[in-house]
Protein backbone atom coordinates (compact mmCIF):
# COMPACT_ATOMS: atom_id res chain seq x y z
CA UNK A 1 0.00 0.00 0.00
CA UNK A 2 1.32 3.34 -0.68
CA UNK A 3 1.11 6.34 1.39
CA UNK A 4 0.35 9.78 0.18
CA UNK A 5 3.57 11.94 0.71
CA UNK A 6 4.07 13.82 3.67
CA UNK A 7 2.12 17.33 3.07
CA UNK A 8 3.82 18.98 6.35
CA UNK A 9 1.35 20.62 8.85
CA UNK A 10 -1.98 18.83 9.30
CA UNK A 11 -4.92 20.57 9.92
CA UNK A 12 -5.16 18.96 12.99
CA UNK A 13 -1.94 20.22 14.16
CA UNK A 14 -2.35 23.64 12.46
CA UNK A 15 -6.01 23.88 14.95
CA UNK A 16 -3.44 23.22 18.02
CA UNK A 17 -0.58 25.99 17.18
CA UNK A 18 -3.25 28.44 16.34
CA UNK A 19 -4.77 28.01 19.44
CA UNK A 20 -1.78 28.07 21.40
CA UNK A 21 -0.45 30.34 19.81
CA UNK A 22 -3.63 32.72 20.11
CA UNK A 23 -3.48 31.82 24.22
CA UNK A 24 0.62 33.26 24.22
CA UNK A 25 -0.44 36.44 22.29
CA UNK A 26 -3.35 36.95 24.30
CA UNK A 27 -1.21 36.89 27.78
CA UNK A 28 1.94 39.15 25.98
CA UNK A 29 -0.62 41.88 24.98
CA UNK A 30 -1.99 41.52 28.42
CA UNK A 31 1.40 42.17 30.27
CA UNK A 32 2.49 44.55 27.77
CA UNK A 33 -0.66 46.43 28.73
CA UNK A 34 0.02 46.30 32.14
CA UNK A 35 3.83 47.58 31.64
CA UNK A 36 1.86 50.31 29.60
CA UNK A 37 -0.24 51.61 31.75
CA UNK A 38 2.79 51.63 34.62
CA UNK A 39 5.59 52.92 33.01
CA UNK A 40 3.92 55.45 30.48
CA UNK A 41 1.33 56.74 28.36
CA UNK A 42 -1.14 54.80 26.44
CA UNK A 43 -1.03 56.44 23.01
CA UNK A 44 1.93 58.65 21.81
CA UNK A 45 -0.13 60.99 19.24
CA UNK A 46 0.53 65.10 18.95
CA UNK A 47 0.00 67.51 22.63
CA UNK A 48 1.40 66.89 26.34
CA UNK A 49 1.20 63.33 28.06
CA UNK A 50 1.41 62.81 31.59
CA UNK A 51 4.24 61.10 32.66
CA UNK A 52 5.50 59.41 36.05
CA UNK A 53 9.28 60.32 36.40
CA UNK A 54 11.08 59.30 39.82
CA UNK A 55 13.61 62.13 40.61
CA UNK A 56 15.88 62.06 43.66
CA UNK A 57 14.24 59.17 45.06
CA UNK A 58 10.47 61.08 44.40
CA UNK A 59 7.43 60.33 42.32
CA UNK A 60 6.47 63.28 40.12
CA UNK A 61 4.08 63.75 37.37
CA UNK A 62 4.86 65.74 34.58
CA UNK A 63 2.97 66.87 31.44
CA UNK A 64 5.09 66.83 28.38
CA UNK A 65 5.35 65.99 24.87
CA UNK A 66 6.51 62.94 24.02
CA UNK A 67 9.68 64.51 22.13
CA UNK A 68 10.46 66.70 25.12
CA UNK A 69 14.03 65.89 26.39
CA UNK A 70 14.52 64.68 29.90
CA UNK A 71 16.63 67.97 30.39
CA UNK A 72 13.37 70.57 29.10
CA UNK A 73 11.03 68.42 31.03
CA UNK A 74 13.73 68.66 34.35
CA UNK A 75 13.98 72.13 33.62
CA UNK A 76 11.13 74.23 32.51
CA UNK A 77 7.74 71.40 33.93
CA UNK A 78 9.86 70.66 37.32
CA UNK A 79 11.79 73.69 37.69
CA UNK A 80 14.73 71.78 38.47
CA UNK A 81 17.33 73.97 37.05
CA UNK A 82 20.34 72.16 38.37
CA UNK A 83 21.37 70.80 34.85
CA UNK A 84 22.56 73.15 32.46
CA UNK A 85 21.52 73.65 28.94
CA UNK A 86 24.83 74.81 27.48
CA UNK A 87 25.31 73.26 23.77
CA UNK A 88 21.94 70.89 23.90
CA UNK A 89 23.74 68.61 21.60
CA UNK A 90 25.67 66.19 23.95
CA UNK A 91 28.97 68.02 23.97
CA UNK A 92 29.81 69.58 26.65
CA UNK A 93 28.41 67.61 29.74
CA UNK A 94 26.75 70.50 31.63
CA UNK A 95 23.35 68.50 32.10
CA UNK A 96 24.62 65.17 33.18
CA UNK A 97 22.28 63.58 35.56
CA UNK A 98 22.47 59.92 36.42
CA UNK A 99 19.68 57.75 35.40
CA UNK A 100 19.69 53.98 37.49
CA UNK A 101 23.41 55.09 38.30
CA UNK A 102 25.04 56.23 34.70
CA UNK A 103 26.04 59.63 33.57
CA UNK A 104 23.56 60.42 31.30
CA UNK A 105 23.75 63.99 28.89
CA UNK A 106 19.97 64.57 29.59
CA UNK A 107 19.72 66.96 26.33
CA UNK A 108 19.85 63.58 24.29
CA UNK A 109 17.43 61.56 26.35
CA UNK A 110 13.89 61.98 25.93
CA UNK A 111 11.37 62.43 29.39
CA UNK A 112 9.42 59.35 27.87
CA UNK A 113 12.67 56.75 28.08
CA UNK A 114 12.90 57.56 31.53
CA UNK A 115 10.21 56.32 32.85
CA UNK A 116 10.79 53.47 35.30
CA UNK A 117 14.52 54.83 35.92
CA UNK A 118 16.00 56.51 39.01
CA UNK A 119 16.98 59.97 38.21
CA UNK A 120 19.14 61.67 40.07
CA UNK A 121 20.20 65.16 39.68
CA UNK A 122 22.54 67.66 41.40
CA UNK A 123 19.13 68.74 43.41
CA UNK A 124 19.08 65.63 45.53
CA UNK A 125 22.85 65.76 46.75
CA UNK A 126 21.70 69.06 49.30
CA UNK A 127 18.93 68.66 51.69
CA UNK A 128 18.54 71.48 53.64
CA UNK A 129 21.79 72.90 55.24
CA UNK A 130 23.32 69.24 54.69
CA UNK A 131 25.44 68.52 51.25
CA UNK A 132 26.96 65.41 49.78
CA UNK A 133 30.90 65.50 50.58
CA UNK A 134 31.78 65.83 47.25
CA UNK A 135 29.40 69.34 47.21
CA UNK A 136 31.64 70.04 50.18
CA UNK A 137 34.90 69.34 48.83
CA UNK A 138 34.24 71.49 45.34
CA UNK A 139 34.22 74.02 47.47
CA UNK A 140 36.90 73.41 50.17
CA UNK A 141 38.75 72.80 46.63
CA UNK A 142 38.10 75.68 44.91
CA UNK A 143 36.91 73.28 42.01
CA UNK A 144 34.64 76.05 40.79
CA UNK A 145 34.97 79.29 38.94
CA UNK A 146 32.18 80.72 36.91
CA UNK A 147 30.34 77.66 38.23
CA UNK A 148 28.31 77.12 34.96
CA UNK A 149 29.67 73.57 34.16
CA UNK A 150 29.53 72.46 37.65
CA UNK A 151 26.35 70.48 38.37
CA UNK A 152 27.27 68.15 35.26
CA UNK A 153 30.70 67.84 36.37
CA UNK A 154 29.85 66.62 40.17
CA UNK A 155 27.29 64.18 38.89
CA UNK A 156 30.03 62.62 36.19
CA UNK A 157 32.66 62.87 39.45
CA UNK A 158 29.59 60.90 41.80
CA UNK A 159 28.94 58.79 38.88
CA UNK A 160 32.85 57.99 38.83
CA UNK A 161 33.38 57.60 42.57
CA UNK A 162 30.52 55.07 42.92
CA UNK A 163 31.76 52.90 39.92
CA UNK A 164 35.55 52.63 41.23
CA UNK A 165 35.26 53.81 44.73
CA UNK A 166 39.23 54.93 45.31
CA UNK A 167 39.70 56.12 41.74
CA UNK A 168 42.79 56.46 39.84
CA UNK A 169 43.87 60.11 38.10
CA UNK A 170 43.92 58.16 34.49
CA UNK A 171 40.13 56.81 35.67
CA UNK A 172 38.98 60.00 36.64
CA UNK A 173 39.70 62.09 33.08
CA UNK A 174 38.25 58.81 31.81
CA UNK A 175 34.98 59.33 33.34
CA UNK A 176 35.35 63.03 33.22
CA UNK A 177 36.28 63.20 30.10
CA UNK A 178 32.84 64.00 28.60
CA UNK A 179 32.42 67.22 31.18
CA UNK A 180 34.11 70.58 29.57
CA UNK A 181 35.25 73.26 31.91
CA UNK A 182 36.11 76.63 29.96
CA UNK A 183 37.58 77.95 33.14
CA UNK A 184 39.76 75.24 33.44
CA UNK A 185 39.71 73.95 36.97
CA UNK A 186 39.92 70.14 35.93
CA UNK A 187 42.91 70.06 38.37
CA UNK A 188 40.65 71.55 41.25
CA UNK A 189 37.83 68.44 40.44
CA UNK A 190 40.25 65.87 40.59
CA UNK A 191 41.33 67.19 43.71
CA UNK A 192 37.89 67.03 44.75
CA UNK A 193 37.25 63.77 43.86
CA UNK A 194 40.26 62.34 45.84
CA UNK A 195 39.46 64.32 48.63
CA UNK A 196 36.03 62.24 48.89
CA UNK A 197 37.07 58.94 47.77
CA UNK A 198 39.27 59.34 51.28
CA UNK A 199 36.57 60.44 53.82
CA UNK A 200 37.05 64.32 53.33
CA UNK A 201 33.96 66.80 53.20
CA UNK A 202 31.83 64.73 55.78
Amino acid sequence: MTHPPDRGVSRRSFLKGSAVAGIATTGLTAAAQATETAQGPATFGIGDHELTLRVNGAKKKVKVETRTTLLDALRDRMDMTGAKKICDRGACGGCTVLVDGQPVNSCLMLAIDAVGAEVRTVEGLVDGDKAHPLVKNFVACDALQCGFCTPGMVMSSLACLEKRGAPTPAQMRQDLSGNICRCGTYGRVMEAIDQTAKGGGK
